[in-house]
């Protein structure tokens, strides 16, 4: 766990205030092609921060819901755009107050346990808000959106979801944090969406039951107001007290070469589902 973030040099990428034309299919192209950098030693550990306007980012499960188009429709009318994410999980919500942080790791000789990957993320939380007296705790929280055995809460709210993205010996591990606005807000939104995507209709796999009060936003549950930059700052003093160097960078070559084939993927994906 302190092994692995704890790394000789951490690269920061910073795109969290690109602005709202930067569109989520980039950045899952963005975090394939680091992985592929970093697992192939072109590039070094890299942390990649980004936010995204109003977009909900749907997972593999979602598109199987019964009356997926008519839950895309009603997401379009609140103004938000639908995307699907090529990593496992179900929706989840991403606007100006949603913070995302990747963590791209080297899969060394013995590999990253997956559980390692997210303990990573979660010492690394806990250690960026370690001046609050609030305890971060990870298990997962019933009645959450996309809930997991590593959703992050305060007093069994949830604010954070992790997730983890493999591939050509890298590992991406992904967080969403919601920094500020109404947690619970979010929530109603995706829950929402499901009644509309789903109905009363049986289906094999289980979605998610959502109860809106289980989640809230870190300004909410600290009683302070936090901006994305006040989160962005705790994030660099904990990368440059786990390294030699910390420097920021843009894609090198091998990996402006690799990005368009990534992105292609992903856009293909999602005009298949497009079609549907």
């Amino acid at each position: 766990m302190e092994g692995l973030l704890r790394q000789p040099q951490w690269r920061i990428i910073d795109q969290s205030s690109v602005g709202p034309h930067f569109q989520a299919l980039q950045s899952f192209g963005i975090d394939d092609t680091l992985c592929a950098s970093v697992g192939a030693g072109q590039a070094p550990a890299t942390a990649r921060a980004w936010v995204h306007h109003n977009t909900i980012v749907l997972g593999i499960q979602d598109t199987k819901l019964p009356f997926l188009q008519e839950g895309i429709q009603f997401l379009h009318k609140k103004g938000h755009q639908s995307i699907v994410r090529n990593s496992g999980g179900l929706a989840v919500v991403l606007d100006e107050g949603v913070l995302n942080i990747s963590l791209i790791l080297p899969e060394a000789e013995k590999g990253i346990d997956i559980n390692r990957g997210y303990d990573a993320m979660w010492v690394l939380i806990q250690r960026m808000f370690a001046d609050f007296t609030q305890q971060i705790e990870a298990r997962e929280i019933v009645g959450s959106y996309c809930p997991g055995s590593y959703d992050l809460s305060i007093g069994g709210k949830k604010f954070a979801g992790i997730s983890q993205r493999r591939l050509k010996k890298g590992v991406a591990v992904q967080i969403y944090l919601c920094v500020n606005g109404s947690g619970s807000g979010r929530a109603e939104l995706v829950r929402e969406f499901y009644r509309k995507a789903k109905r009363n209709e049986q289906t094999r796999f289980a979605y998610p039951e959502i109860v809106p009060e289980v989640m809230a936003s870190l300004s909410e549950l600290l009683k302070v107001e936090l901006s994305i930059g006040d989160v962005m700052l705790r994030l660099l003093t904990e990368l440059k007290n786990n390294s030699d160097l910390l420097f920021a960078g843009p894609l090198n070559e091998y990996e402006l070469e690799l990005l368009p084939g990534y992105y292609q993927r992903i856009v293909e994906r999602n005009e298949k589902l497009a079609e549907m």
